[in-house]
């Protein structure tokens, strides 16, 4: 989507709230990338190039770093986000946040083998975009 308003997202204030990222952190700056979706900030952790997500949810990415996964350490009301709008996701997976935030660490991450995009799959993942 080319515009943050060209569709409704919206998110459960209830749900945590998720930053992965390759460096120790205590804050995140405004304009740093959150989700509520644990998966998908733990694949963040790695500085993936390329993330590919599937209909039924499994991600697969091109990172290859170690890196942290951290919730966030307060709560977040709607004007402290907004949804990200360069994103390739799916609506409400990707959010930038508009203030500095407090994060609080989960645990360090490992790329999962498993989880690689082969070169073959990312040459199909560009087919798959040319159609």
């Amino acid at each position: 989507m080319s515009s943050e308003f060209e569709y409704p997202v919206h998110f459960d204030l209830a749900r945590p709230w998720y930053h992965g990222s390759p460096f120790e952190l205590r804050t995140i700056r405004a304009g740093s990338t959150i989700t509520q979706n644990r998966e998908l900030a733990r694949i963040f952790s790695h500085k993936p190039p390329l993330v590919a997500i599937d209909d039924d949810g499994s991600i697969k990415h091109t990172g290859t770093q170690p890196g942290y996964l951290y919730s966030i350490a307060e709560d977040i009301h709607p004007g402290d986000v907004k949804p990200h709008p360069r994103t390739t996701m799916r609506p409400g997976d990707e959010w930038l946040t508009t203030r500095e935030l407090r994060v609080r660490f989960l645990c360090a991450t490992q790329p999962v083998a498993e989880e690689l995009l082969t070169e073959e799959d990312i040459a199909a993942l560009y087919e798959k975009h040319k159609a």
